[in-house]
């Protein structure tokens, strides 16, 4: 639509501000839905969005449009996408937008760079320097002038030399490449009868086209990455410019899929995380945007991009509770791939071994198409599950391995296969206190215990990121040497696994790690024997020759008051239990617990798992909680106790009086104090018929809080700290 016939523009910005702005738009300059412009608010240009067009000048002043900036326009699903995840997580449209719009330089065309290659040409005067700037530019085949300086050892004269005599030839490429366009025809891993017929229905499915929605539900190592890529394949198939989006839980899983993914397309897919750099990341959003990227790998932020023609998302350990957003805009990547897969007329997968109760509730209302792979291929089988009676065959004083435990180690190192140690908690210790006057070292600001990390010699609060060293006196009594560290860390475990085993070669795995995916590769080489490791160890790796995984404190998650933790604990027992035992190989998995006779525990013995969701299905139906019934946490935030408590209760009271919702609180949520900011929390709980989003909305717009008080709406709350 032109501005012939529209004189007016609605522009969202990126901004927490209630609603698109009414803009003039200038006399010769035609704008569509989605284009990208430049418009003043206040007294700063700021970047944009057409949301709307409107005929007439309207009936008010307008500012008008500064100008349009290029780029293609934000897709029509994207923009619905933004509009949808607005009203569901009761935020002003331009914080969702704020997610979408990551780089304005990604609007321009890719900068270029001067390359320089050999032409053949020979120079009129040789000399030393020249001609180890031309073995250099041999030797690279194409490459900067700094570059070829730098390996020649010469100056920068000399390369700009060279080429104006015509014996290196200047050509210009983009700084940010094009991706190669995958394969998918590439041979990949010959399936089994199960494997084929769970990729024959994804494939039937992608045929079939529109939205579907398919819970691809495989035990651990049977292969359902092999099946999701017939999926994959079929897209590319049949779609010449669909697009594909492959969500993981973790940037650490990243490699091991590249390298599978690879070998089956014959090329590295697009990706998208945190650790990328802004270059990476611009080139991206500029290659998903421009409908080249066919294929994006990322993390649940990836969800954001701007697809033009997305065809099929995968969410990869859908069950993962890392997909869930907890600060700034809070949202569950799972549920919101759905409803974007929905938009856009988009078939989802979701992959688990462990799949959530709200995917299998789906299911079995039939809203998601189910696909099973209840065996590994070939003769490899799930690994043996027991448990150690803790309250029986303790560790010794001061330890945390048992003598069960350290005997099934000993056999397996005897026998030249390796183990994994899981202890959800990183560093050495959970807690230093002083054993004089009992003082608990804390976050300065926080009610958060600092961590021990012995390795650093440094106390560091994971909520904050604070950090000091040890200190040799106890900042409270000033008694020296006093601190004692309380409770095991993976450090602590690993230091112990090395007393016992002083021959074996020890390392560990967690988020502190620095070379995370070196470790991995260690690790599948059979270059460690004894991996200690938190849940980050759990997720998706294949260790070939990993036979017994120890589980230090299978109890650690299911105490407190959330309600997923029973759920939460047996789909991370399933996972690490399930890094044992592959192909040839069997594996077994010994439980270190003081609770044998909790039903996750029992469940996972027994392999029901079945029986085990039934019960937790049973308790959340009767309780009307997920995905039974919805749930929002209301959070408040001040400098001082008194007016967040004030604020909390004025909010409260204002809740409309509706049928089927009851509200908790306010109340301190456990970590009541954070970088200085007090705070309290409303629960909410609704039935499954109200629409929460929308009674949150005219709950919010009763009450005026004052700037001093941040406010936060979380819909379906996953953290209850």
């Amino acid at each position: 639509m032109s501005s012939e016939s529209s004189s007016r523009g609605a522009i969202l910005f990126p901004l927490p501000l209630p609603e698109a702005f009414d803009y003039l738009i200038p006399e010769g300059v035609e704008l569509g839905l989605g284009d990208h412009v430049l418009a003043p608010l206040g007294k700063r240009m700021v970047h944009g969005v057409v949301w709307a067009l409107k005929p007439g000048p309207g009936d008010r002043p307008l500012k008008s449009i500064d100008s349009a900036m290029g780029g293609a326009p934000l897709p029509a699903g994207t923009r619905d996408f933004v509009d949808w995840a607005a009203r569901y997580l009761v935020q002003p449209p331009g914080v969702i937008l704020r997610s979408v719009l990551r780089s304005a330089e990604a609007l321009k065309p890719s900068p270029t760079e001067t390359l320089y290659r050999v032409s053949g040409t020979e120079p009129p005067r040789m000399t030393p320097a020249r001609e180890a700037a031309l073995d250099a530019a041999l030797a690279l085949g194409e490459a900067s002038a700094a570059d070829i300086a730098r390996e020649a050892g010469v100056s920068g004269a000399v390369i700009k030399g060279l080429a104006q005599a015509g014996c290196l030839s200047a050509f210009e490429r983009p700084v940010d490449p094009p991706y190669a366009r995958p394969d998918p025809e590439g041979e990949g891993l010959s399936l089994t009868a199960l494997q084929a017929e769970a990729g024959g229905v994804l494939r039937r499915l992608v045929r079939a086209g529109g939205f579907q929605s398919v819970l691809l539900d495989g035990v651990t190592g049977s292969g359902k990455t092999e099946v999701y890529f017939e999926a994959i394949a079929e897209v590319l198939r049949r779609e010449p410019e669909g697009q594909i989006l492959i969500l993981l839980p973790e940037i650490a899983l990243t490699s091991a899929v590249l390298a599978r993914f690879e070998a089956r397309f014959g090329c590295a897919p697009a990706l998208w995380h945190s650790a990328a750099g802004p270059k990476a990341r611009r080139r991206c959003w500029r290659e998903v945007s421009e409908g080249r990227a066919r294929i994006v790998v990322g993390a649940r932020s990836a969800l954001f991009l701007p697809f033009p023609d997305l065809k099929l998302i995968i969410v990869d350990e859908e069950h993962d509770p890392t997909y869930k957003q907890d600060e700034g805009l809070t949202y569950q990547g799972r549920d919101l791939a759905v409803v974007r897969a929905k938009i856009e007329k988009a078939m989802v997968v979701l992959a688990s071994a462990t799949p959530s109760l709200e995917s299998l509730t789906n299911a079995q209302a039939g809203r998601y198409v189910h696909v099973r792979l209840p065996a590994r291929p070939g003769s490899a089988i799930l690994p043996k599950v027991d448990t150690i009676d803790l309250r029986e065959t303790p560790p010794e004083a001061g330890r945390w391995l048992s003598p069960p435990l350290i005997e099934a180690m000993a056999e397996t190192l005897q026998a030249g296969e390796q183990t994994l140690l899981y202890l959800n908690r990183r560093g050495y210790a959970p807690l230093v206190l002083c054993r004089a006057c009992g003082h608990r070292m804390t976050s300065p600001d926080t009610q958060s215990y600092l961590v021990e990390h012995r390795y650093t010699g440094r106390l560091v609060c994971h909520v904050t990121g604070f950090s000091m060293p040890r200190p040799k006196r106890c900042p409270n009594c000033n008694a020296e040497d006093s601190l004692t560290s309380v409770g095991p860390g993976v450090e602590r475990v690993a230091e112990e696994a090395r007393h016992i085993f002083p021959e074996a070669r020890i390392e560990i795995y967690s988020s502190d790690s620095a070379s995370g995916a070196e470790i991995v590769d260690r690790m599948e080489r059979g270059e460690i024997d004894i991996l200690v490791g938190t849940q980050i160890a759990a997720k998706g790796h294949n260790f070939p020759n990993l036979t017994l995984v120890g589980v230090v404190d299978a109890d650690l998650g299911l105490a407190g008051g959330d309600p997923r933790a029973g759920e939460r604990t047996f789909q991370t027992l399933v996972q690490v239990a399930g890094r044992a035992g592959r192909a040839e190989r069997p594996g077994r998995a010994l439980l270190q617990t003081h609770q044998p006779e909790h039903e996750a525990i029992q469940a996972l013995i027994a392999g029901d798992r079945d029986a085990f969701l039934d019960t937790e299905m049973m308790a959340r139906e009767a309780l009307g909680l997920p995905p039974f019934g919805r749930m929002a946490a209301i959070g408040f935030m001040a400098r001082d106790p008194q007016s967040v408590e004030a604020a909390a209760g004025r909010f409260a009271a204002a809740a409309p009086l509706t049928d089927g919702v009851e509200i908790w609180g306010p109340a301190e949520p456990p970590r009541a104090l954070v970088r200085g900011w007090h705070r309290r929390r409303i629960i909410v709980r609704a039935d499954k018929a109200v629409d929460i989003s929308a009674y949150l909305r005219a709950w919010k717009m009763r009450v005026k809080i004052p700037p001093s008080i941040r406010v936060t709406i979380d819909v379906d709350p996953y953290s209850f700290m």
